[in-house]
Order: C-alpha cells, then structure tokens, then sequence
C-alpha cells in the first residue's frame, strides 16, 4: 500500500511539474533572467506548493501517516554553512540548466542528450556529495 501511495504522489507530483512548465527550461530560465525578459509565472507555482505545504506541516501534528510509520519533524530553522552552500550550487545549477532535480526525471520523457547529460551529472554529483562533504568537513574541523 505504501509502495502505491508513494506511486500515485510521485505521478501527481510530475504532473503538477509538466503542468506548471517546471520541466521547460526556457520557462525556468525567465522566471531568474529578472533584469532580462523576466516570466514571473512560476511565482505561481511555487505559491502552489510552499502554501499547502504549510498547511500540510501544521494538520500533521501529532498524527501519524496512513501508510504507517511516522512524519518528518520540521527542518531547523538554522542557517549554516551546508545550507548556503548547498543552496549556492542548487542555484547554479538551475539557472545554468533551467532544471533541478524532480523537473529533470520528469524531462527525460522529453529525450534529448541535454536532459540525459544533465541527470547523470546530477547523479555523478550525488554520489560524489558525502565524500566532498567528508572533506569539506576535516578542513573546518579544530585542530
């Protein structure tokens, strides 16, 4: 039940991306060209998603899921050094790409060597990340 549960959110979720123009790079690319030809429809669409989700983190209280198990507790509200760097690189790449990861599985449907070289650099970049981080980590390290 779990497995179809997370099935059926997964195809709403690239929906709602191919529905929103989240999967067309071009679309993405003027939502952050703001001194250019500026699109600031996908306002909309985040709007779409940081409000239910607020609502979503506050009926969540003190429930548990249907599928079992339990709700991740909220994020702390700390600003760190893996938080800006981590949002620094995600940056980067979006607006290079005009793609972050979910909109990037849900554009492979698309074909096209761009969209397959952009998902294997995503995944090359994953797989580095905890050794990256490891390092990162000993060179901030008290001696």
């Amino acid at each position: 039940m779990r497995n179809f549960l997370a099935f059926i959110a997964g195809g709403l979720f690239g929906a709602g991306l191919f529905v929103s123009g989240m999967t067309d790079t071009t679309k993405v690319q003027g939502w952050l060209d703001i001194f250019g030809n500026w699109d600031p429809t996908l306002a909309f669409v985040m709007g779409g998603a940081i409000i239910p989700m607020a609502i979503a983190w506050r009926l969540t209280q003190n429930r548990t899921p249907i599928a079992g198990g339990s709700f991740p507790t909220p994020p702390e509200p700390k600003l760190g050094r893996n938080l800006v760097l981590g949002s620094v690189l995600f940056g980067m790449g979006w607006g290079l790409a005009g793609l972050c990861p979910g909109p990037s599985i849900a554009a492979l449907s698309y074909g096209g060597w761009g969209n397959i070289l952009f998902v294997a650099a995503m995944l090359v970049g994953m797989l580095g990340a905890p050794a990256v981080r490891t390092q990162l980590d000993r060179l901030s390290a008290p001696a």
